[in-house]
């Protein structure tokens, strides 16, 4: 009974962490552009910088953790990561130009990004092998659950008149709250490493993503993509379509059914593989994407989010669950690190590309090609992964 227990002291932790970094990441997303304007009065463009650069950072961090969790050991990687983000919560207090504030966003990402690795790798590690689907959709909630709260935080600060102080602050806090919290458990997880003759045959790029868990990385960061556009344009879209209102319910709306769905999708997947869910997943994100699309009144919006949240919500956990099933133990770092490498490309890439096309096109247009995206997905899922899925489940 021991060996399938969930909820331990260590798995509650570790997503506690991941939770409080998640939230600072999200609530600086959405404050920091405006910071750079108000206090070194930044053009538009270079906001936009000081905000993204973040998820460049992000990306360095987890392409190095990745790696070295497999020679140092997950836990010395958090240990490595949260003290790195400590430091540069420090340093919001002393950047006094925009090269400074670029320098340490860049810095605090690379942070994050081996927090969010390194978190992702000891549940990978500590979750019983039948319960994984479940135990990473909960683990996955601590990041949801971030990404509604910390936006809507922000938002309240940025109207208070100390806000961007009490803000910083706030950064600190949590960052020596994490350290505090993980210096409270125990996890005695050491690399796992295959003997040497095994590692010289490997090829550089495998030493810093796993080839394993790319399929259904890149799946991923196609489905990412199709919804990229919906969180950062909603605001513009809304205001568009005069549905302001009900948009500020949106993720409200999408983190609720997440919450209430996820459960039941780890289990199922669990006992009846991934397809069952990723198949329909796609196909209610594709059906929220088109009434997103079409949306003319406000509960046709709070609808799509609904659907939206379903199944692009799911798809998400059962996607990086996969990462880690289709892996080797010792290399667990590596496949959580690969599959958010694409998960963040997806958010830094994709209002990029979509940025350029929508002058052109307006929003509907983009939306409803996002449909075709998104539904090219189930024979492009079906070849990289679900045809192997039945295989995959008599060796879980």
């Amino acid at each position: 009974m021991n060996k399938e227990k969930l909820w331990t002291k260590e798995f509650i932790i570790v997503s506690t962490i991941n939770f409080l970094a998640t939230l600072v990441f999200f609530l600086l997303l959405v404050t920091i552009a405006s910071y750079a304007k108000s206090e070194f009065e930044a053009s538009t463009s270079t906001a936009g910088l000081v905000s993204s650069i973040f998820i460049i950072g992000s990306l360095l961090g987890r392409l190095g953790a990745g790696r070295f969790i497999g020679i140092k050991g997950p836990t010395k990687m958090l240990w490595i990561g949260l003290t790195f983000f400590t430091i540069t919560s420090v340093f919001y207090f002393l950047a006094n130009s925009i090269p400074l504030l670029l320098v340490n966003r860049l810095a605090q990402g690379i942070a994050v990004g081996i927090i969010g690795t390194a978190t992702g790798t000891i549940v990978a590690h500590i979750l019983p092998r039948a319960r994984k689907g479940e135990g990473i959709g909960y683990f996955s909630l601590s990041a949801i659950l971030a990404t509604a709260i910390g936006p809507f935080i922000g938002i309240i600060l940025l109207k208070m008149e100390n806000g961007f102080t009490i803000m910083f602050t706030m950064n600190l806090i949590l960052s020596i709250i994490c350290m505090v919290f993980l210096a409270a458990v125990k996890l005695k997880l050491e690399p796992i490493k295959l003997p040497e003759k095994t590692e010289d045959k490997s090829s550089i790029l495998s030493q810093f993503i796993e080839p394993k868990a790319l399929p259904i990385s890149f799946i991923a960061l196609i489905i990412g993509f199709s919804y990229s556009g919906v969180m950062t344009f909603l605001s513009f879209y809304a205001e568009s379509i005069n549905l302001v209102s009900a948009a500020s319910y949106f993720f409200l709306v999408y983190a609720i059914v997440i919450i209430f769905s996820r459960p039941f999708t780890g289990k199922l997947m669990d006992t009846k593989g991934a397809n069952i869910i990723v198949y329909p997943c796609i196909i209610l994100f594709a059906i929220g994407m088109l009434l997103f699309s079409q949306a003319s009144a406000g509960w046709m919006l709070l609808l799509a989010a609904t659907f939206i949240g379903f199944g692009y919500g799911n798809f998400n956990s059962v996607a990086q669950t996969i990462a880690v099933k289709v892996t080797e133990p010792h290399r667990f770092g590596l496949a959580t690190a690969t599959y958010f490498i694409l998960f963040d490309m997806e958010l830094g890439i994709g209002p990029y590309i979509l940025g350029f096309i929508v002058p052109e096109t307006g929003y509907r247009p983009i939306f409803l090609a996002m449909v075709v995206v998104i539904i090219i997905c189930i024979p492009l899922y079906y070849l990289l992964h679900g045809r192997k899925d039945k295989e995959l489940m008599k060796t879980a």
